[in-house]
């Protein structure tokens, strides 16, 4: 490799973590020293906020790297494994402890799988007159995850989806410009990297792709029941076991259940008089006619959350002329390769470079792991209007975002208008944006309507002022039924209990796992586990599945069948979580979100570092569960 190469290729590469890699790889401690130790308070800047020398100091370290690495000659004396700590410390710049540190190799996954659980190994469990030791229900990011784990740790179980194939919702959601809104090496397992992510926040087909892949690599698709949904699943005191009836009219039997039936995947409908009455075509966005030719129709797109704003500009360029109903604008997080493919040099890095992905995505995790999060929190000694702002780090942040709108939407003060959001910055979901909205709006055959819609008629939408505004076609982007966790499934526990009336509209669980009264039933993706401006909900995925195999490893170190949550436990452990969501802007704001349940509380959001969650799903405390 010449000079000219490398040169190309340190013009691409991210530098921190590529002399990170590099220092790995080689064995050499000296390619990061300590005079360019990160400040994580400069983290989000480029190349870590090192100064003119720095950079060029890393250059030319970096470039010795490369030379090395590559020559036939000097070769290396690494992967050194023992430099890892070290070069954790030295990337992110802070000073932790050895929990901490732990929580960042495991997603650095660089010397292998770190969260691989010991095989399960007892005599009371798992039990033997079950038709299956767990039964796992869904098969799509979660899904794939705790079959994984299962069988890793030696545990048999069945997994039964109601579709065709594994995916979850980037199997159901299709529509044009559907992708993920979180870096796409982050959005992934830590242990299953991939170097070839053809873009920072890939499509929909790619995401599908990775994780059919991971399914097949894994060797667990064999233990996968396609098109068989789960009408309804009952607790036997007796048996103690669950029994749960299928859609074909067949019944199974499991020792323990795992819902990975996700929270984004029942869709809203808007309660807006006359729907039924319109005379076209009308569909949610989550079930995209694809047989559509839109040509010369008029469309209206109710909604403009994250999906909305995903597909309207495609339909902006087919159709003759869209009209979007807006009732609440979202604020807007400027990403400017938001769909810009991976530079080619960094491509190549990832091939050349053993472990270098991996140390990317460390820095990527490190940087937006707790993110702007800290721009949400309410500051006490804060003065301002509170539904304006809840710090003045929130206020400085709204400051810069409302700038970024006023930039792309100067022009048109009749959308400028329109568009600035009148909540607290976090309040609901943000969505990312390279110019794209902006472009859409102001074409002349889009129309921004944000003052009300008073009913559907059979012609089209008529507005609140009274306008009837003509369409062909009705798209709904008016999200999901996030609140209702494991609906349309009727559950009943012990005694008979029903989950949802147990519930009542205001899903809580333990850890976001598990629910008194109902023994062996572990939920992922559960109540109060979602993220909004930090990490990966993947991040989330793997501490529940690690604690659910840890879960069933005391049960069967204990000779037991069952465990039950205690209700005390259950009740400090959501007014834990009550109390400090209470402190959010989410929490703060009565703007209208899908992070609340009916009453109002926050049923979806985490409102703690992520820190937090790890500790807290290392392994169960058996004071806070019965052992039946």
């Amino acid at each position: 490799m010449d000079a000219e190469q490398i040169e190309q290729l340190l013009e691409a590469a991210d530098l921190p973590s590529l002399l990170a890699a590099l220092a790995h790889a080689t064995g050499d401690p000296g390619l990061a020293p300590t005079d360019l130790w990160l400040n994580p308070d400069l983290a989000l800047q480029p190349d870590g906020g090192w100064d003119e020398q720095q950079t060029e100091k890393a250059r030319v370290l970096a470039s010795s790297g490369l030379q090395r690495l590559m020559s036939p000659r000097t070769g290396a004396d690494g992967p050194a494994d023992d430099l890892v700590p070290f070069l954790i410390d030295w990337l992110t710049g802070a000073d932790l402890d050895d929990g901490y540190r732990r929580m960042l190799a495991e997603e650095l996954a660089v010397t292998g799988d770190l969260r691989v659980p010991e095989p399960i190994r007892g005599d009371g469990w798992p039990p033997t007159d079950a038709d299956y030791p767990v039964a796992v229900i869904g098969a799509g990011m979660s899904g794939i995850l705790a079959a994984h784990r299962l069988k890793q740790a030696g545990v048999d179980c069945v997994v039964l989806e109601k579709n065709p194939d594994v995916g979850g919702t980037w199997l159901e959601n299709t529509y044009p410009g559907c992708r993920v809104d979180v870096f796409n090496h982050v959005y992934s397992y830590a242990g299953e990297q991939r170097p070839d992510w053809p873009q920072y926040h890939s499509s929909q087909p790619v995401l599908l792709d990775y994780f059919q892949d991971c399914a097949r690599r894994w060797g667990i698709r064999d233990r996968m029941r396609f098109g068989t949904g789960v009408d309804a699943m009952s607790w036997d005191e007796h048996a103690r076991c669950w029994t749960l009836q299928l859609d074909s009219g067949e019944s199974v039997t499991a020792g323990a259940v795992v819902s990975a039936v996700g929270q984004l995947n029942r869709p809203l409908m808007p309660d807006i008089e006359g729907i039924g009455s319109f005379a076209g075509e009308k569909f949610h966005s989550s079930s995209w006619r694809h047989d559509i030719d839109w040509d010369g129709l008029r469309v209206a797109v109710i909604g403009t959350g994250a999906s909305a704003l995903q597909f309207i500009p495609h339909l902006a360029t087919d159709a003759a002329h869209v009209t979007v109903f807006q009732r609440t604008p979202p604020w807007l997080i400027p990403r400017p390769v938001y769909h810009e493919p991976l530079a080619e040099g960094l491509l190549e890095l990832f091939r050349l470079i053993p472990g270098y992905a991996h140390w990317f995505r460390l820095r990527l995790f490190w940087c937006t792991h707790e993110g702007t999060v800290g721009a949400l929190r309410r500051d006490p000694a804060w003065d301002g209007p509170l539904d304006q702002a809840v710090s003045r780090r929130n206020e400085e942040t709204r400051r810069l975002l409302t700038l970024y709108l006023r930039s792309q939407f100067g022009d048109r003060p009749d959308l400028l208008e329109k568009v600035v959001p009148d909540y607290p910055v976090g309040s609901k979901r943000v969505v990312l944006d390279n110019g794209i909205w902006a472009s859409t709006l102001k074409r002349p055959n889009v129309e921004l309507v944000s003052d009300g819609i008073e009913r559907v008629e059979p012609a089209g939408v008529r507005g609140a002022d009274g306008r009837l505004h003509r369409a062909d076609v009705i798209v709904f982007g008016t999200g999901f039924r996030a609140s209702e966790f494991l609906m349309p499934m009727r559950v009943a526990g012990r005694g008979g209990a029903d989950l949802h009336e147990t519930w009542n509209g205001d899903a809580r669980a333990y850890n976001g796992v598990c629910v008194p009264g109902f023994p062996n039933l572990f939920c992922l993706y559960g109540p109060n586990t979602n993220i909004v401006v930090n990490g990966s909900i993947i991040y989330f995925a793997e501490c529940a599945t690690h604690y659910v195999v840890e879960c069933l490893r005391l049960l069967a170190s204990q000779g037991a069948a069952a465990m039950d949550c205690r209700s005390d436990a259950y009740d400090r452990y959501a007014a834990r979580m009550d109390e400090h969501n209470s402190q959010m802007a989410w929490g703060i704001s009565p703007v209208n979100s899908w992070y609340k349940s009916p009453s109002g509380r926050i049923a979806q959001n985490w409102p703690l570092p992520l820190i937090d969650y790890w500790r807290q799903t290392r392994a169960p405390s058996p004071a806070d569960f019965e052992l039946i």
